[in-house]
């Protein structure tokens, strides 16, 4: 009986075809297209708004819908010069993968749920254990994204220093702190104020020229806060911060998170997969010491987005904060390592088949090729920079951390307030959508970020991108 949820195998197999064939010519497409559209909400609405459909449509048609109104009515953030945030750029391998990941439909809650996909995720979490030289003994899962996978190791932290607080509650807990520069994300504070520390006792702490945290500033405010009566819990050291893309010195914060007893925490959210590269590999000393590491595979990996991933050294320690029975999950008849369940490591139950694409790119390009796309990242940030310190009417406001870079529009004899030229000009250039910024504060100044984690990315789109600044500029300064 056809329940109208079914296609037959022929229009299944001719439906198919068609998205691969749109998917052949949206990548081969991506540099002529508009990086960003030229749209508004209400024009938008004006297509796709519609009453709740009562009866089916034609599957065909709906791709059409796709490919002619949704796709042009979006931000391309595969687009060679896409430098907005950090987003990956898509692959045609991690987009199959999304099909056959959505075709099994696997929840990878345990091993029992999904023998298959588990296994798939364990190799996987091994291989980026690798990458980064983290302990093999350590555990690991993927997640949504950064944000969950700070979250994570940082309710495993509180576990550590809060031990009654997962079944009694913060309420006669201990008033913990946590440690991070003044460019950490703002998912340290959110996961703070989730998980009940309380944003207001995350320490803010300053940077130093290279836009790192401040060592001493970090011992004055440990011990201040001992002092008050505080206990230092958790420091978390930026593997790349997402403005500057300043990276924290870990060996360092390994050793004063050792002197007081701390957790050491590395968001390497955006930074992480730079392990890759052999020259930034020394920027990872003392990684293995770290209690929890976050990445994004779906950043600098150029994993589809979706997939986030937390390391612990200490399994034990992300069991105290997420480990639970219930006799509907128990597992029976099960030998011991088949009894695993991932819930027991993180937050969710109902998990999708995540590591499927991180395995099949890894598998498919291989290290020496990820790490080759990687180093061309960071050498176009530097031809970036350099453009910038020779040219007349630019300048560099921070210095480029791994891919980032931080610059602005100086026009010569300009008095008026630069912050606020920036800021129209950085509209305008995103309204002209050949290139696309977003926009930093770093040490209080208005920056153009230019962020570059997309393999099709080369050193003349980085050229391109200061010419269309100068194009925008000039129409900012003419009205």
């Amino acid at each position: 009986m056809n329940t109208g949820l079914e296609l037959g195998a022929a229009e299944m197999r001719a439906l198919g075809t068609a998205a691969v064939e749109w998917m052949v010519r949206y990548y081969s497409t991506l540099p002529e297209r508009r990086v960003m559209p030229d749209t508004t909400s209400r024009h938008i609405r004006a297509l796709v708004d519609e009453p709740l459909p009562q009866g089916g449509s034609d599957a065909a048609r709906l791709l059409e819908i796709v490919e002619h109104c949704i796709v042009p009515l979006s931000r391309q953030n595969g687009h060679p010069r896409f430098f907005g945030y950090v987003g990956s750029p898509g692959t045609a391998i991690t987009s199959i993968g999304d099909l056959l990941a959505s075709t099994l439909n696997a929840n990878v809650t345990s091993w029992r749920s999904a023998p298959g996909p588990a296994e798939i995720e364990r190799v996987a979490v091994n291989w980026i254990k690798e990458i980064l030289g983290y302990p093999q003994e350590a555990a690991g899962l993927f997640v949504s994204g950064g944000s969950m996978a700070n979250l994570s190791g940082l309710a495993a932290a509180r576990s550590r220093y809060a031990p009654d607080c997962v079944q009694a509650g913060l309420g006669s807990q201990p008033r913990l702190r946590i440690y991070v520069s003044e460019e950490g994300h703002f998912s340290i504070r959110k996961a703070a104020g989730l998980l009940g520390i309380g944003q207001d006792h995350v320490r803010t702490i300053r940077t130093d020229e290279q836009f790192r945290i401040d060592l001493g500033d970090l011992e004055r405010c440990i011990e201040e806060d001992r002092a008050a009566g505080y206990v230092p819990a958790s420091i978390v050291a930026n593997a790349g911060a997402v403005a500057t893309g300043a990276f924290d010195p870990i060996e360092e914060l390994a050793a004063i998170a050792r002197r007081h007893g701390m957790w050491l925490h590395v968001d390497g959210a955006y930074g992480g997969f730079a392990a890759l590269a052999g020259s930034a590999r020394p920027l990872f000393r003392g990684i293995s010491e770290a209690d929890s590491v976050s990445l994004d595979p779906h950043k600098w990996l150029y994993v589809s987005m979706g997939c986030g991933c937390v390391l612990y050294r200490d399994p034990a320690a992300a069991s105290r904060a997420f480990g639970y029975q219930a006799e509907y999950t128990r597992p029976l008849g099960l030998e011991s390592d088949e009894a695993f369940a991932f819930w027991d490591y993180g937050p969710e139950l109902s998990r999708r088949f995540r590591a499927l694409n991180v395995w099949l790119l890894i598998k498919y390009a291989g290290a020496r090729a990820l790490s080759a796309a990687i180093e061309r990242n960071i050498a176009c940030a530097k031809h970036l920079e350099r453009l910038v310190e020779a040219a007349p009417d630019f300048e560099m406001l921070a210095p480029v951390g791994l891919s980032i870079a931080c610059f602005r529009y100086v026009p010569p004899g300009f008095t008026g307030d630069l912050d606020a030229l920036n800021e129209r000009v950085l509209i305008e250039l995103q309204r002209q959508g050949r290139s696309y910024v977003s926009n930093a504060r770093p040490k209080g100044r208005f920056a153009l970020r230019a962020c570059i984690v997309n393999y099709r990315t080369t050193e003349q789109d980085v050229e391109i991108l200061l010419e269309d600044v100068r194009r925008a500029a000039a129409v900012v300064l003419a009205s």
